[in-house]
């Protein structure tokens, strides 16, 4: 039967429509215009086919019935644009075209685009010219986001939950501090943008309450450059990152290079504090971590004519972020402090990723049918050498003895690859889109403790695990839209996604496994009053499945009084999405929203009175409601200066089902933001960033505020080649995670992290190449729009 249906999803384009033909022969005062671009869009200025005029200035193109937007442009020249409803053939016979004042017979071109880019389901962040990223990484580009907050290790989207990480459109399959170090391997010089993905459409997974996607730069036309960035970061410690990326295009070859190392380190505090009956105990925990990384990346990809293009492309990373650390826990009796447990020991650590992509992209016909095929392979590996000590002290800090002196040895690997067809089929009805991926995730990790009070390591069978975790995804989609005049659009998607998973402990002699069947339906309705009034109501149902580690039920001791487990009995989270933006002029956007989460799941700390310890597990123990109105404005104030406000409303009201002994926290929280550009003259540019959050309440948690004020200097040399960029990030110190509060068993506990939240970054790049695009010497007539349509 899914061999069935998988044949029928990829067969199924094969249809013939009526078509009518459209031709015209390109002019100017001179005489014919060979090799000019004529380029036909539809209501929503989406690409439906493009073709060049030949040597005598004649084109000809096929099209379905419908209402569409015919452009010609040539270089030098004024568009010539007409709209147009095709009900039969067409001639349009000779078209004039009209000279700018500017006559060039070679162009550079340069276009300078908004921080923030909207569309229907996503909004773009332009990090190429953003200061606060220059010679930073992929994690400290989503930081700076607009939207998007990182905290304890998760990718949250503003008002949408926590997100999984897409990179060229691609899923990554790691989650938590997994993710965030694979992030970190990712140079912010090799990025071109991010797109947050509030609502993603049916042709993406349906995992994660959102997606964020890293676009990763691409080689210019018929150019070549390079770039050289190094920076230095400092805050407690320090570390230097040096990058190096190559981008060449000729002719029908698109390479990529780029390569890049990391050394140093970084501080990372924590707090906790449990308050027990018998009086309160608190943690306090100071890591240095290593930086030490190298990491590269490679891209080929080749036109073997008009319609048919292939490529590969493969990311690497070696990384050692050994850390050492010392954990201080303070006991208190009912009054007094009482004693004190030390904890120290130093981390060894080695990970390496590996991921290689294939594609092929044919486009079947003029009508703008494409079919596009994905193979991806992902390789994770992370090793960890633990050797700790616990030692006791009395209130006066004497030492009295050693509780503990252990060695943990701990192993990850992950392997990814998954297969993906996708067909674009454009007909005189609607603009379908369908497709097929199948994705296979093995993983296995172990866990061995020693106890080496003795001098000579000895194997704690207890405490040590062997787990293995297969996950198997299948999944189909298809998708439709149109447009009914120029006023109104609609897409419609549905997803279908079948996932079995088995979890086996060796250790525990114990298997779980799931399977289950779920639809995913999608819906856009876009209302264009006028070019200053646009209106869009969009649905989404999206799920949330556990990370392997949430299913392993071993339990890892992380002190002799404080463990973590997994459970095999998780179930997946759903989330229904719905979503009402209004913007006027492009300026305000008016966006108001409503999540419902069933069977909501997430890390619970319980504590133990009687033993005076904690249990870190994961349960599946909420619904919710959440639900905000918020309000964007952009603005060109000046010719200099460039702005963009965020203010947020957003509430939470949760329900319990019984399987934790808490009470639900429900409130509301404001969320402020403004982002400001300043450009003095054509070399310099200052850049003020601050943002907002105030202390709120969501489910079993009670958060305190966040504040945030970056600042940062950018100032260019050389002809603009060589570019100087100074960075205050979270100048106060008061952007970190603080009063992480929630109450479970009557035992109340309270987080706090920061993870070098306050640093100064100077970083230097020097670009030079050839950028100039000869427009005599051109391969294809629409690569600005088969770009578009990447």
């Amino acid at each position: 039967m899914k061999r069935t249906i998988l044949l029928l999803t990829i067969i199924f384009p094969c249809f013939v429509y009526s078509q009518s033909t459209i031709n015209g022969t390109v002019n100017n005062k001179e005489g014919v215009v060979p090799f000019a671009n004529v380029v036909l869009t539809d209501t929503l200025n989406k690409l439906i086919t493009g073709v060049t005029t030949d040597e005598s200035g004649k084109f000809s193109m096929n099209a379905p019935k419908g209402s569409y937007r015919l452009n010609i442009r040539f270089v030098g020249y004024k568009d010539w644009v007409k709209d147009m409803d095709i009900k039969g053939d067409v001639s349009l016979g000779n078209i004039q075209l009209e000279k700018n004042v500017k006559d060039l017979t070679e162009v550079v071109v340069k276009s300078k685009k908004p921080l923030v880019e909207y569309q229907a389901d996503r909004f773009v962040f332009n990090v190429e010219d953003n200061l606060a990223v220059s010679g930073g990484n992929a994690l400290s580009t989503i930081n700076v986001t607009p939207g998007v907050v990182l905290q304890n290790n998760a990718i949250n989207i503003l008002g949408k939950g926590t997100a999984r990480v897409m990179v060229d459109g691609r899923m990554v399959e790691l989650t938590g501090s997994a993710l965030t170090g694979y992030l970190n391997s990712i140079s912010a010089s090799d990025i071109k943008s991010i797109e947050v993905i509030t609502n993603p459409p049916a042709k993406y997974d349906a995992a994660g309450e959102g997606l964020i996607n890293i676009v990763l730069k691409k080689a210019k036309i018929n150019a070549w450059q390079n770039a050289t960035t190094v920076s230095y970061d400092k805050n407690k410690y320090g570390y230097l990152t040096l990058r190096d990326n190559f981008f060449y295009s000729k002719n029908k070859l698109r390479l990529t290079a780029s390569a890049g190392g990391v050394t140093g380190a970084r501080q990372h505090t924590s707090s906790l504090d449990m308050y027990f009956a018998k009086g309160l105990q608190r943690l306090d925990g100071d890591e240095k971590g290593r930086m030490d990384e190298v990491s590269g990346r490679a891209t080929v990809d080749y036109d073997f004519s008009n319609k048919i293009s292939a490529g590969i492309q493969y990311q690497g990373s070696v990384g050692k972020p050994d850390r050492s650390y010392r954990n201080l826990v303070s006991v208190f009796n009912a009054k007094d402090l009482d004693s004190y447990i030390l904890t120290h020991g130093d981390i060894d650590e080695r990970k390496v990723s590996h991921s290689v992509n294939g594609h092929f992209i044919a486009s079947l016909d003029t009508l703008g049918r494409k079919l596009s095929f994905d193979i991806d392979y992902f390789r994770y590996d992370n090793d960890v050498n633990n050797n700790f000590r616990g030692e006791d002290y009395t209130s006066a800090f004497i030492y009295k003895g050693v509780n503990l002196d252990a060695r943990n040895i701990s192993n990850q690997k992950l392997d990814n690859i998954s297969v993906k067809v996708d067909m674009e089929h454009p007909t005189h009805f609607a603009n379908f889109s369908y497709g097929v991926k199948y994705s296979v995730i093995n993983t296995n990790s172990g866990v061995e403790y020693y106890d080496v009070s003795s001098g000579t390591p000895v194997l704690d069978p207890n405490q040590s695990n062997l787990y293995d975790y297969k996950e198997r995804n299948q999944a189909y989609y298809v998708s439709g839209a149109k447009s009914f005049n120029k006023k109104w659009s609609l897409r419609l998607g549905l997803r279908l996604e079948n996932t079995s998973t088995e979890g086996v402990s060796h250790t525990l002699n114990r298997t779980n496994k799931n399977d289950y069947t779920k639809l995913f339906p999608t819906f856009y309705l876009g209302y264009k009053a006028n070019k200053n009034n646009n209106f869009i109501f969009n649905y989404g149902r999206r799920i949330t499945r556990p990370d392997f580690y949430s299913l392993n039920p071993f339990r890892i001791y992380i002190s002799n009084t404080s463990y973590s487990e997994g459970n095999p009995f998780l179930q997946p989270s759903f989330t229904d999405k719905l979503d009402f933006t209004y913007s006027l002029k492009d300026k305000f956007r008016t966006n108001v929203f409503l999540n419902i989460v069933t069977d909501g799941f997430g890390v619970v700390f319980k504590g133990d009175e009687a033993k005076q310890s904690q249990i870190i597990t994961r349960e599946n123990y909420y619904k919710e409601y959440f639900y905000g109105i918020g309000e964007i404005y952009t603005e060109d104030i000046t010719s200099w200066w460039q702005s963009r406000n965020t203010l947020y409303a957003l509430a939470s009201n949760s329900e319990f089902d019984g399987r934790i002994n808490a009470t639900p926290q429900n409130g509301w929280q404001i969320y402020v933001a403004t982002n400001n550009t300043f450009s003095i003259g054509d070399n310099t540019k200052l850049q003020l960033d601050y943002s907002y959050s105030s202390p709120f309440k969501k489910g079993l948690y009670e958060i305190g505020y966040r504040s945030k004020l970056d600042f940062s200097v950018g100032q260019t040399f050389m002809d603009k080649k060589l570019k100087l960029t100074l960075l205050m990030n979270d100048i106060f110190n008061s952007a970190f995670l603080r009063d992480y509060t929630s109450i479970v068993n009557g035992v109340k506990q309270v987080y706090n992290e920061n993870v070098s939240s306050r640093f100064f970054r100077i970083s230097l790049s020097y670009n030079f190449g050839n950028e100039k695009i000869r427009v005599s010497k051109r391969d294809f007539g629409n690569e600005e729009e088969k770009d578009r349509t990447k």
